[in-house]
């Protein structure tokens, strides 16, 4: 079994040596183990100085996300044999010794996907409270998308099966964090959390979340469009819905005022607006119809691109 470790990197050159040297050389359970640096834009010695310690390097020629490091992570582990992917920031974050801890529930095959929690104990020290906040607002939105209980679902210290990695077809650049849980878990893998350890510093700036607000707009966009891709009967049913009742107690009061009171006057707008919601409502329920026709057919293709990357890795 192959693990490949990667961690994403950009302007590193501070970091990545000792992270790299902190990384495992032996793992129980595991034959080989690649150490990978995706660089993402560096305009200093990062990937010089992680290739100088034998790690393979994957340079984007221009800054482009964590969510493009990301997929460039996902394609190499896939063309070089790795049975398992392990994320770690280049930073020094994370416990690069709770790898196999991490790891563990794979390789066991009692998971596909294992997430690193930092909040088993709380907020960690020195993490910005409106961070924190923030992360617990979108656990629980991603728990009720889901229908599984989440603390944390944007920590980048994650290990993932080579079946997940086959199954994974993402396209934001900006972050993969929140989509990747939620479209793994409407596909059936098994998504497990574990405690780890965090380490912040105090003057540490993410690059992903700088701009909490910012952060929290594209967050929130990304998870629209994951909703809209594999749960588009039940948005748009719950919209439709809503509307055709408003209208609907429109018109009912409507007719409750006409039968005591033989006349519409001065409430006839009411009924006009009601015949308008309903109307609405009748819309976007029809396009909850298309919408999960558009779906089923979308995860059929999702089903042939799993069958052919398996069969052009397989052939490796």
């Amino acid at each position: 079994m192959k693990l490949i470790i990667y961690m994403p990197a950009m302007n590193e050159e501070e970091n990545i040596q000792s992270v790299i040297k902190l990384l495992p050389g032996t793992i129980t359970g595991i034959n080989a183990i690649e150490y990978l640096v995706v660089d993402d834009g560096s305009t200093d010695q990062t990937a010089a100085l992680a290739s100088g310690l034998g790690a393979s390097v994957v340079s984007h020629g221009r800054n482009r996300g964590v969510g493009a490091a990301f997929q460039s992570a996902v394609q190499y582990a896939l063309e070089n044999d790795g049975d398992i992917l392990v994320g770690i920031d280049a930073d020094g974050q994370f416990d690069a010794e709770e790898i196999p801890l991490l790891i563990s529930p794979i390789v066991d095959h009692k998971a596909d996907m294992v997430i690193g929690n930092r909040f088993t104990n709380g907020k960690p020290e020195n993490m910005p409270s409106i961070k924190y906040f923030g992360n617990n607002i979108i656990a629980k939105l991603i728990g009720i998308i889901s229908g599984q209980k989440f603390q944390d679902v944007s920590c980048g210290f994650r290990a993932y099966s080579q079946e997940t990695l086959l199954r994974m077809n993402l396209f934001g650049n900006f972050t993969y964090t929140h989509e990747a849980i939620l479209s793994q878990i409407f596909k059936g893998m098994r998504v497990l959390e574990i405690p780890i350890f965090v380490r912040y510093d105090v003057d540490r700036k993410s690059r992903v979340a700088s701009n909490v607000f910012s952060y929290a707009f594209q967050s929130s966009k990304i998870i629209l469009r994951v909703l809209l891709d594999y749960r588009p009967m039940p948005f748009f049913g719950a919209m439709g819905g809503f509307l055709f009742g408003i209208g609907t107690l429109f018109e009912l009061f409507l007719v409750v005022y006409y039968i005591f009171n033989s006349r519409f006057t001065p409430y006839k707008a009411v009924g006009f607006i009601g015949l308008g919601f309903i109307i609405f409502g009748l819309l976007v329920f029809l396009v909850a119809f298309i919408a999960d026709m558009i779906n089923r057919v979308k995860m059929n293709q999702e089903k042939i691109l799993y069958e052919l990357k398996k069969s052009k890795y397989d052939n490796h």
